[in-house]
C-alpha cells in the first residue's frame, strides 16, 4: 500500500510538473500583453498662465496665418533626439509573424536608444530583442554567430517600446534588431536596418 501510494504522489507530482512546463509553453500562443510606452524626452506643450488648450490652439492657427520672412537660417537644434536607422519587422517563418518598425536613435545626451513602434509580433515563452550584426538573419547561427547585443526580454508583443543601448553599442556596427525566443533559439521576428535619410 505504501508503494502504491508513493507512485501516485510521484505521478501527481509529475503531473503538475508537466502542467507547469506545458502552461508556460503554450500559453504566449494564445496570451497578449499590449505595451505603450511614450517616446522619451518628448515636447511638452506649456501654456501661458490663465490660457486654455482652446484659446492656445486658436492664438496659434492666427499666427499660422501670418507671412514672416526670416533671413537666417534655423540652426540644427542638437537638443532633440536624431534617427539614425529604421527598419521594418518581417515575419520569422510560416508561423512566428511580426510586424512593426524599429528605430534607433541618438539621444541629446549621447546615448542611444531602440524604439519599436506599431510592433504585433507572435507571442512566445522568453523572448528578447536583440541588436545583430548580419543585416538578414535566417536561422540560429546568423543570430547569436557574429556578436549581438541581448538588449532583454521583450516587454510586450504590442504596442510601442523603447529600449536604450548599452555604452559601446554604436548603431552603425548592427545590421538588424531580431525578436528572439532564447529558450528554443527560434527567430520570431526580424528588422533588417538601413540608414534613415
Amino acid at each position: 500500500m505504501t508503494l502504491r501510494r508513493t507512485l501516485y504522489a510521484l505521478g501527481a507530482l509529475a503531473l503538475f510538473a508537466g502542467g507547469g512546463v506545458a502552461w508556460w509553453l503554450v500559453s504566449p500562443l494564445f496570451l497578449t500583453k499590449t505595451v505603450r510606452e511614450g517616446f522619451p524626452l518628448g515636447a511638452e506643450a506649456i501654456l501661458p498662465g490663465g490660457m486654455g488648450r482652446q484659446e492656445a490652439e486658436a492664438m496659434m492657427a492666427g499666427l499660422s496665418k501670418l507671412r514672416l520672412e526670416m533671413r537666417e537660417p534655423m540652426p540644427a537644434s542638437s537638443d532633440q533626439p536624431r534617427r539614425l536607422r529604421a527598419g521594418a519587422f518581417r515575419d520569422g517563418d510560416a508561423f512566428h509573424k511580426g510586424s512593426g518598425q524599429a528605430l534607433l536613435y541618438r539621444l541629446p545626451d549621447g546615448s542611444h536608444l531602440l524604439r519599436l513602434e506599431n510592433l504585433n509580433v507572435t507571442n512566445g515563452p522568453a523572448l528578447h530583442v536583440y541588436l545583430v550584426r548580419h543585416a538578414d538573419p535566417q536561422k540560429r547561427a546568423d543570430v547569436t554567430g557574429d556578436g549581438f547585443v541581448d538588449l532583454g526580454r521583450l516587454k510586450g508583443n504590442i504596442g510601442e517600446q523603447n529600449y536604450p543601448l548599452p555604452p559601446g553599442a554604436g548603431p552603425a556596427a548592427y545590421g538588424s534588431v531580431v525578436i528572439f525566443c532564447r529558450p528554443f533559439q527560434v527567430i520570431f521576428s526580424v528588422a533588417s536596418l538601413k540608414d534613415a535619410r
